[in-house]
């Protein structure tokens, strides 16, 4: 899951998830909270939302997923419904 040279906000998105291993993790950035990796997938299905890409390298992409942080509280409550734990 660790890319070599990784920016500083994937770095901190790191420690966060080694915290919450089995979490579904929400990383605010912007007007959204983010999802990455194995989480984007299993966001993006139970939610039922895109899902995309985040460029990390000059090639390199992860998989990503977002919702906007005004409405965050009715997004959770969907992955709480289906059994997922969400760290913020």
């Amino acid at each position: 899951m660790l890319e070599k040279n990784v920016t500083p906000m994937l770095a901190q998105y790191h420690r966060i998830k080694n915290e919450y291993p089995d979490a579904l993790v929400l990383y605010r950035l912007g007007d959204f909270y983010e999802m990455f990796y194995e989480d984007a997938y299993t966001g993006a299905r139970d939610l039922n939302i895109a899902l995309t890409r985040k460029k990390v390298g000059k090639s390199q992409y992860i998989p990503m997923c977002g919702i906007p942080y005004h409405a965050a509280d009715s997004y959770i409550s969907r992955l709480v419904s289906k059994g997922h734990k969400v760290a913020i």
